[in-house]
């Protein structure tokens, strides 16, 4: 097989691709970092006036449930629905979290960053706190 000359433009070419490559590398380290920072995130919500406490993992499963004694005086409806209510709160704060990392990591403006941040967005709305269950309809028992 014939080898043609290169000159230059094959030099230049060599720089291109290996620069390429460097880009790319390094793009998936900092997507692994994202990834990694993602995984141990979590977040915690306070409900009730504090007689309830969810912390979620950031795939949104409840990890921890606190539970203090004035929910011995509510209807078991009435726990659950707080309870739910309390972890939707936790899991909405993840996509700030999120965001934050994704900022310090692949950068806000990403295609990365967007879709991750969309995705926890998207799944895990923010609650605001005004949301919080339990101070109006329940007559007051137990708090």
């Amino acid at each position: 097989m014939a080898e043609f000359p290169l000159g230059e433009f094959g030099a230049s070419t060599e720089q291109f691709v290996a620069s390429w490559a460097a880009g790319i590398s390094e793009h998936a380290a900092r997507t692994q970092a994202l990834s990694e920072r993602v995984a141990s995130m979590s977040a915690t919500a306070d409900g009730a006036q504090g007689a309830v406490r969810v912390t979620v993992a950031s795939t949104g499963a409840m990890t921890d449930l606190v539970l203090d004694d004035r929910v011995l005086h509510w209807r078991a409806g009435e726990i659950a629905a707080t309870v739910l209510a309390v972890m939707r709160q936790a899991q909405g704060r993840l996509a700030a979290q999120v965001a934050e990392a994704a900022a310090e990591t692949v950068g806000a403006d990403s295609e990365t960053a967007r879709a991750v941040v969309g995705s926890y967005a998207t799944r895990f709305p923010e609650v605001p706190e005004d949301d919080d269950p339990g101070y109006a309809g329940w007559g007051g028992r137990g708090r």
